[in-house]
């Protein structure tokens, strides 16, 4: 039933991964493949899915550890991830296993079908995107992942570093994230 086998401890999220699409927003998500997949990609662009758990589309996150982790059948070092700007149109929430419109969403005038985080619709409690049109993607840029980049502390540090430029709002930001480090090792030791 599930596409993925990526239990353990859930990753910090990007930073807007947890809050509801907005119809017609532009979003920064990423995209996990392979260096071969992603010269293609930048070559010709996305080609849609066959079918999967949101039927016909490209696969997306705006969560970076979800991304890093695929493809699945991929070992760690030969795993890219494709940095790209999404226009995500009308959204479908699909938020559960069965949901009546989970592969025809995109035959109601959707561009976008999402699946929530924690919804059960993702074993790992990720949020996911399915993009019916590829040309609704953008990509910006593509690098290699890290074995760091998937503890969700150092990926929460990179999307602060990404986001704020202000040197005042970057102290304040790190003083947050310590806070945040706290908390985590605390309940996930």
């Amino acid at each position: 039933m599930w596409a993925e086998d990526d239990s353990g401890p859930p990753g910090v999220p990007c930073l807007e991964s947890r809050s509801e699409p907005v119809e017609g927003g532009v979003y920064r998500m990423y995209h996990g493949t392979s260096r071969p997949a992603a010269e293609s990609i930048m070559a010709h662009g996305f080609k849609q899915s066959v079918d999967g758990m949101l039927g016909r589309g490209v696969y997306l996150s705006r969560d970076l550890n979800k991304a890093s982790r695929y493809p699945l059948n991929l070992p760690e070092n030969q795993r890219v991830v494709l940095r790209v700007k999404v226009n995500v149109g009308r959204v479908k929430k699909i938020d559960r296993q069965g949901h009546p419109q989970q592969k025809s969403w995109h035959h109601n005038g959707y561009d976008s079908a999402w699946c929530p985080p924690k919804c059960g619709m993702v074993k790992s409690g990720c949020e996911e995107y399915c993009v019916r049109d590829p040309k609704r993607i953008l990509v910006i840029e593509i690098f290699k992942t890290k074995k760091s980049s998937r503890n969700c502390r150092t990926s929460y540090v990179l999307e602060l570093c990404n986001l704020i430029n202000n040197s005042y709002l970057s102290y304040l930001c790190f003083f947050f994230f310590c806070l945040k480090l706290q908390h985590y090792n605390r309940n996930y030791p």
